[in-house]
């Protein structure tokens, strides 16, 4: 169910799947993965992006270690339709919730997922990986982008 506070055209909202060269970036969680799919482990505290920060992820690339964090960059998300990010509608609507209790997160007050879907977000966010390499069925489904941004 989505959230009844209509925040999710907010300028100042944060995207909690973001990229490290976005302005403003902090590691959120570090990734694990297996053979069930991703699993992140949200950080007690941000880190902030650095260069040092980012060469732990070392030989792999950042985004396959760590989901980081960073303002929503809305109309240049591919993501985003103008008012909400569909990433979240889809991970609502497709993913069985991961979680039962809310995870520890830093950013739920400022997260774009949080304001547009709710606990419902919440509960489906660990199982999101930046970089996903071999990601289930459902998976592509969820992270799939309009057809006319596919080619």
């Amino acid at each position: 169910m989505r959230n009844p506070t209509p925040c999710s055209t907010r300028d100042d909202l944060l995207c909690p799947s973001s990229h490290p060269g976005i302005p403003g970036a902090r590691v959120l969680g570090v990734v694990q993965h297996s053979e069930d799919g991703p699993d992140v482990l949200y950080l007690k505290e941000l880190l902030r992006v650095t260069e040092a920060v980012l060469g732990m992820a070392a030989p792999l690339q950042p985004t396959e270690v760590f989901r980081m964090v960073a303002k929503c960059q809305t109309a240049k998300c591919p993501h985003f339709d103008g008012a909400d990010c569909s990433l979240a509608a889809r991970m609502v609507q497709i993913l069985p919730a991961a979680v039962a209790e809310l995870p520890h997160c830093q950013v739920r007050a400022e997260c774009r997922w949080f304001h547009q879907e709710g606990a419902a977000a919440c509960h489906r966010c660990p199982q999101i990986a930046t970089v996903n390499y071999q990601p289930s069925e459902t998976i592509k489904r969820v992270v799939a982008l309009p057809p006319i941004l596919q080619s």
